[in-house]
């Protein structure tokens, strides 16, 4: 078979993010499987946060793919890169962000702003991605966009990572240092009563870049190991579903470790930790390996057109599937649960409500969150990403000059 250069778009990694943001769905609502499930499988299920370390690796790797080769620490190359990332990231979170923080203002509902008093100024820390630096404050708002914070401090520091890679060649030393500053922070902050920045290692690690960086570095390699691969598609090698394996083998560790006080989840044990941060971002990176190189039944599922599609939305779909939108969506069933019972009570018949079951409710929600996810996707997400791109925004206009008479 004809071998063929590794393309800029792989359908593959697309559907990939589907699959990273149905895993974090999972862990937020495995609590509503305890009646069903043994503990043992609602501790794993617990530990399905792990499409958060997907979401990093994959970014790691895609930035590293596209841009590796051509980054120039130039004004204008710097605001074309930061107009793109801007394009991708920014304008549903925007709007996402906004909604929440008006429903704030009609509901009063505190897990937003976690008892800060100053909703407006935490809504511009939000909008600014600066939240994400405070322990207390991370979860507020949108809660699960802290990590947007961690992706973004990558997107900026990305090119100077290019550039120290390709001058200095000892790519192993970054993360080193990286991680080392977050320490270096934690230790001047750890005493200082101010929301929480870098208040603690916990906090460093598991939600900041500085802590997490070896996972965007480990896309990173992947990205600098295939760029020049090719495709003979027919690879037997075995590497994806290896890969995928041992994913789970990692999730599997991080289910027996002893949750610490205060906490909800193994990954916040120290060896949790471990495992989440560098030892899984491995096991993806392998995963992702045999993805890029065979030909899989995994590949050919993943690449699926509605699964690709369900991937392009998937983003949205993170944004939506924890916070407001789904509180909306469990009040509608509380209250269609109420009335179908009355209706009930008027025939004189002792029926099942259909809603009555939390774990039903939450397949409910999964499907109408996504039908949400691709709507916005079609009607706002796609279209604003393609006018930025398209506009002079971060993009000095270059001026012309018309020589006449000569």
């Amino acid at each position: 078979m004809a071998q063929k250069p590794l393309l800029n778009y792989i359908p593959a990694l697309t559907g990939v993010r589907a699959l990273a943001a149905y895993l974090v769905f999972i862990s937020h609502y495995a609590y509503t499987f305890d009646e069903n499930f043994p503990h043992a499988v609602q501790r794993f299920l617990n530990e399905f946060h792990i499409g958060v370390t997907i979401f990093f690796v994959l970014s790691g790797f895609l930035i590293a793919f596209r841009y590796f080769d051509s980054f120039k620490l130039t004004g204008d190359w710097f605001g074309q890169y930061l107009k793109n990332r801007v394009a991708r990231i920014y304008p549903m979170y925007f709007l996402l962000t906004a909604g929440a923080f008006i429903s704030f203002y009609f509901t009063g509902d505190q897990k937003i702003t976690n008892g800060y008093q100053h909703p407006i100024g935490l809504f511009l820390m939000h909008i600014t991605f600066v939240r994400g630096f405070f322990d207390q404050l991370k979860f507020t708002g949108i809660a699960q966009g802290w990590s947007l914070t961690v992706e973004e401090l990558f997107y900026f520091s990305a090119p100077f990572i290019f550039y120290f890679a390709q001058r200095y060649k000892k790519f192993y030393i970054q993360p080193i240092v990286i991680t080392g500053f977050g320490v270096l922070l934690v230790l001047l902050f750890r005493n200082v009563n101010w929301y929480g920045f870098f208040g603690n290692f916990t906090f460093m690690m598991l939600y900041t870049f500085l802590g997490r960086c070896f996972e965007f570095f480990a896309g990173i390699q992947l990205a600098l190991i295939v760029k020049n691969k090719t495709l003979t598609g027919d690879a037997k090698t075995g590497f994806t579903y290896l890969g995928f394996v041992l994913i789970f083998v990692c999730v599997g560790i991080m289910s027996v470790l002893p949750i610490p006080k205060g906490e909800i989840a193994g990954l916040h044990h120290p060896v949790g930790i471990i495992t989440n941060n560098y030892l899984l971002a491995m096991a993806i990176a392998l995963f992702f390996y045999g993805l890029l190189t065979e030909t899989t039944l995994l590949k050919k599922l993943l690449s699926n057109k509605f699964v690709e599609l369900l991937g392009k939305s998937s983003y949205i779909f993170y944004l939506i599937h924890l916070g407001y939108m789904y509180d909306f969506l469990h009040f509608g069933f509380n209250w269609l649960n109420d009335y179908v019972f009355e209706i009930y009570d008027k025939l004189g018949v002792d029926w099942n409500s259909p809603f009555q079951y939390d774990s039903l409710n939450v397949l409910y929600a999964f499907v109408i969150l996504n039908a949400v996810s691709i709507l916005l996707f079609k009607l706002i997400e796609e279209p604003l990403n393609h006018y930025i791109r398209k506009s002079d925004f971060l993009i000095k206009a270059k001026r012309t000059t018309t020589i006449t008479g000569q």
